[in-house]
Parts: structure tokens; sequence; C-alpha cells
């Protein structure tokens, strides 16, 4: 259904929002803590190590990917929010012209690329094989995650969030049957929990790209809106290429993190993997708040309503601050039996690293939670550029850890990576953010004049 969420109490808009893309969240790293469980119990250690570590590199280009998908919803958002529904169709012909050339090209050049990039990274002899099947895989099938990624991204522009979700939980149980089937009755090892997560992707894409087109008249696109116009182009790029290299950049420090916890061993490898499985699951609110703040902050900045913004801030980091609580009360009690999923009671070792590592990282849910939503309203409101910075010092601080702390003082240095790079970004983001708000007042009552 969409939904303009610019009238009505911003709480519970806000929460309407967030929550559908919680659950969503909630069963994307449902089916990803699958395909670990059934690696590590099945396969082994050293294919679980093998498959968690290009969890950096996937980062690194996916997230490159997804960056330009997010970005380019945000004209969508703004136009919607404005009610210019044929420049919103505009934006969205173009996008799919770019999007779809950018797919095919960016997959076969990844792909050729695995195996140079985990060297470069220092993979260890004894997983790089697996790592290499792993990832040459998953780069393949980047048009199908851009697909979904790019429809969900539509539906969220025009206050859908639902619909996303519903087709994520269709993938979800497609995965978790093909890694049944890849897995365990063929011989195919990680690269069939690879190929089941990419055709679960791709049944979530045409599925949701069809209802959509069957669902809502008003972005059905004609063949003039498919003509590449110099003014979308420009403002499509301006927005998602700084998100992409935002995305990007952040990634790099966690390429050269990963090249320092591949240096300590397999344990170290596998302990990271499965501790980060279960933290992911529990930070699904983060990214859920991330996601619908910059819906919320485009809409409004479309229909120039200011203060609904900051009310919207406001209520969101609220939300997010009892969430974080909840969280680390959660993660302390729960986190080490959930690790039994992806490992045999014997391994003490691993067990107590990865234990180790989701403690320390869920005490930093609060400044993660900000680093997701500030950064996404700043998004939101245009000035994708500016949030760029904010991954040049997560990418500082991720890479200092991995060059520096990690020889140094080893495993326990690894696991501050992240809360470390969350804080650096906060202290820019949120006095960014009170400029970006500032400026956008002055802007819109110069335009009024």
């Amino acid at each position: 259904m969409i939904k303009e969420m610019t009238h009505g109490s911003p709480p519970k808009l806000i929460l309407g929002f967030m929550i559908p893309l919680l659950f969503g969240n909630i069963f994307q790293n449902l089916y990803s803590m699958v395909d670990a469980a059934i690696v590590g119990q099945v396969l082994g250690t050293d294919a679980l190590a093998a498959v968690g570590c290009t969890g950096s590199v996937t980062f690194l280009l996916i997230g490159f990917s997804l960056g330009i998908c997010s970005g380019f919803a945000i004209p969508v958002a703004q136009r919607f929010g404005a009610q210019d529904y044929a420049d919103m169709r505009k934006y969205l012909g173009n996008s799919v012209v770019l999007i779809s050339g950018f797919a095919v090209v960016f997959a076969i050049l990844t792909a050729t690329m695995c195996r140079t990039i985990l060297t470069w990274m220092g993979t260890p002899a004894d997983v790089i094989d697996q790592a290499s099947a792993y990832l040459t895989v998953i780069f393949l099938g980047i048009p199908a995650t851009l697909l979904y990624n790019m429809v969900s991204g539509i539906l969220r522009a025009l206050g859908d969030s639902r619909t996303p979700v519903l087709f994520l939980v269709v993938a979800s149980v497609t995965n978790v049957i093909l890694d049944f089937v890849l897995i365990l009755w063929t011989p195919m090892g990680v690269a069939g929990a690879a190929l089941a997560t990419i055709l679960s992707q791709l049944v979530a894409g045409v599925g949701s790209l069809i209802f959509m087109i069957r669902r809502y008249d008003i972005i059905h696109i004609t063949r003039d809106d498919l003509k590449l116009s110099r003014s979308h182009v420009n403002m499509l790029v301006n927005m998602g290429v700084p998100m992409a290299l935002q995305t990007s950049i952040t990634a790099i420090g966690n390429v050269i993190l990963q090249g320092a916890i591949n240096s300590l061993g397999v344990v170290s490898m596998a302990s990271i993997t499965a501790g980060n499985k279960v933290f992911m699951f529990f930070d699904s609110g983060t990214g859920a708040m991330g996601v619908t703040m910059s819906n919320y902050s485009g809409q409004n900045l479309g229909a120039k309503k200011y203060d609904r913004i900051s009310k919207g801030v406001k209520t969101s980091t609220t939300i997010m601050a009892i969430y974080s609580a909840v969280g680390f009360i959660v993660l302390a009690l729960v986190g080490r039996p959930m690790l039994h999923l992806f490992m045999d009671a014997s391994e003490t070792q691993v067990m107590d690293y990865a234990y180790r590592y989701i403690i320390i990282n869920s005490a930093f849910l609060f400044p993660l939670s900000l680093v997701n939503s500030v950064r996404f309203v700043i998004q939101g409101m245009g000035f994708s550029r500016l949030a760029v910075f904010a991954g040049v010092l997560e990418m500082f601080a991720r890479g200092l850890t991995g060059l520096i702390l990690v020889p140094a003082f080893g495993f326990t240095a690894a696991c501050f990576a992240s809360p470390l790079a969350w804080i650096f970004a906060d202290c820019f983001l949120i006095p960014a953010y009170r400029h970006c708000i500032r400026r956008a007042r002055r802007e819109g009552e110069a335009a009024a004049e």
C-alpha cells in the first residue's frame, strides 16, 4: 500500500514503516544464518571460515551496487512527496536503464577478479579455493541482487514497506530449501550455498516486480520515460554514486581488517563469522530504522516540511535507544546458545571467541543505530556527498585497527574495530545533520520568496 509520510503522527508513521522492514531484515539474516549453520555443521570449520572471509569483499562490491539503488530511490521519494508523478516516472525510467547496464558490466568484472582479491587479502591456502568458489557465484548473481533491491527501493520510496518484506519471506523459505538441496544432496559445497542465496533473491526480485507493475498504476513508465535525460541522470548520479562510494569506502576498512583477521588463523576467522551472524540478526532494527528515515526525510523534504524531519529524528533516536538496551540484554543471554547453530559444542575456543565478539559489539548497538538513522536522514534530504565523510571515518577506524591494533593486541582488538568505527562516524554525522537541516530550511525559504 502506498503511504504518504508527509502528514500524521511521526512516531506512528515511523514505527508503521519500520516494523515490516524489521521483520524483513530478520528473515534476511535468518536465511544468512541458515547458510552459515549448514555450511559449518555439514562442511566444517574451514568451510565456515571460507564463507566468512568473503564477507568484507562482498560488502565492498555488492554494497556499492546497493548504494546505487538506494541513492536512485531518493529522487523518487522526493518527487512522490511533492506529488510530481510525471517527473517521478522519468526518474524511474532512467534508473532502470542505468542499473541494467551497470549490473551486467559489474557482474562480469568482479567475478573474474575473485581469486586475485582473495590473494591480496592474504586468505589462507587451506580455504582460498572454497572462498573463491563462493565469491564467484555471488558476483555473477549481482543482477538478481540489484533487481530485488531496485524494486524494493522504489516501493519504499512510495511508502510501501510491506510488499518487499512479503517477497523476502518467500525468498527466505526458498533459500532454506535450496540450501538443503544444493549442499546436502549435491557436491557443490560452499558454491551451493552461494547459488541458493542468488536464486532466492531472483525469486524475490521477479515476484516483487510483477506485483509492483500490476498493483501500482502510478509507476507505469512509458518508452519516453526510458530515454535518458541529462538532468535526471545527473540527479540520479549525484544521489547514487556518493551513497555507493560511502558504502565502498566503509568496506575498504573491512577488507583491511579482514586481512588482519586472516593472519590470526582459521579459528579467529570462523569465530568472527559465527559471532557476526548472531549479532547481525539483532542488528536488523538499526538497518530498518535507517531505510525508514531515508524515505521519511525524502518525502518530507519534497513537501518542504522541515519541522517534521526534526521530529522524526527525535522519535527515531528514542526508539533506537530502547531497542539497543533490549538488544544488548537479549544477546548477553542467548548469544552463546545461538552459536551452537554454527558449530559443534567441542569447538570451545571458537565458541568463546565468537561470544566475546557478540558481547563487545552489542554493547555499542546505540552508536550503530545513530550511524544508520542519521546518515540516511542526511542522504534522504539530498546531501549524499556529505555522508561520504562518515564512510571515510569508518574506513580509517577499521583500517587503523587492522593495521596496528590487531597485530599488537590480537583477537580482542578485532572485536572493537566496528564499535570504534561507529563512534568515529557519529562524531561527524550528528553535527552534519544539524548543518543539513538548517541549510534545507534556508533553501526552502529562499525558493518560496
